[in-house]
């Protein structure tokens, strides 16, 4: 039988969207996943939205937080749940390709890998596709991830079997970078699946947005995850924002 894969999903007013996101796992090749969502307290349509794909495929599990706790509180729940061999992310919002597990699967496989990720495509809020690649080095040292968080959450996937599930503290920001960074400060490097398997979707009210909260969240990472002092953090912060503004966008291509 095929390894099971756990599928991690916060949500939070995500009705316009997360239809689509459920719809992108089940057209997977791969079909041994099961797809934990839990919601944030929401206040619009989302989660009788996830209930009627629920009632329909046993696969799919919900489960709801009392109060809006935050991202990482929902994302934390949803990997205690989890009884996969394979821990993947998928924010609320994303889509997968079809053959996105199948082929990250195989190519753990095929290199005795323990982590993966992919490059990715970027879609706008309405879902129309901006033409815009993200790759990452191949492969990705410690080091260059140390310095930029070439990860997208979406394309993902580890073995829990090996890392055992990989917990984070409730209230951090950056969560996904300081999964990944764990992750490699043990394997050293890690190789992407080289072509895109995802859709990222950006939107107008993501964190991302906010130039000044990243700032503040990845300065958060430095001085509080790695326990670095608040001088040395901001030298490595301008380290940082130099490679994200000088040397990401090599790996970022325009795509008629």
């Amino acid at each position: 039988m095929n390894d099971l894969v756990s599928i991690l999903t916060p949500t939070y007013n995500t009705e316009k969207f997360i239809s689509g996101t459920i719809k992108s796992v089940q057209n997977q090749t791969y079909q041994n996943w099961e797809m934990i969502l839990v919601d944030d307290a929401s206040t619009d349509k989302t989660v009788s939205i996830i209930e009627e794909f629920v009632r329909n495929d046993k696969r799919i599990k919900l489960f709801r937080l009392v109060k809006n706790s935050g991202n990482g509180f929902a994302r934390n729940e949803a990997l205690e749940k989890a009884s996969g061999k394979f821990i993947a992310y998928l924010d609320a919002d994303d889509l997968w390709f079809p053959e996105k597990l199948e082929k990250q699967i195989q190519f753990l496989k095929a290199n005795k890998l323990h982590f993966t990720f992919s490059f990715y495509d970027c879609i706008d809020e309405e879902g129309n596709n901006l033409h815009r690649r993200v790759a990452s080095p191949n492969p990705l040292t410690y080091k260059e991830l140390f310095f930029c968080n070439y990860v997208g959450n979406l394309t993902a996937i580890y073995d829990a079997d090996y890392f055992g599930k990989i917990v984070l503290k409730n209230s951090q920001k950056r969560q996904d970078w300081r999964i990944w960074l764990t992750i490699l400060k043990q394997t050293k490097t890690a190789k992407p699946v080289s072509e895109p398997l995802a859709f990222y979707r950006i939107r107008r009210d993501s964190i991302s947005s906010s130039k000044f909260k990243l700032i503040k969240h990845n300065f958060d990472v430095y001085r509080e995850f790695h326990n670095y002092n608040f001088v040395f953090s901001i030298i490595l912060m301008m380290r940082f924002l130099f490679t994200q503004l000088i040397i990401k966008p090599r790996y970022i291509k325009i795509r008629k």
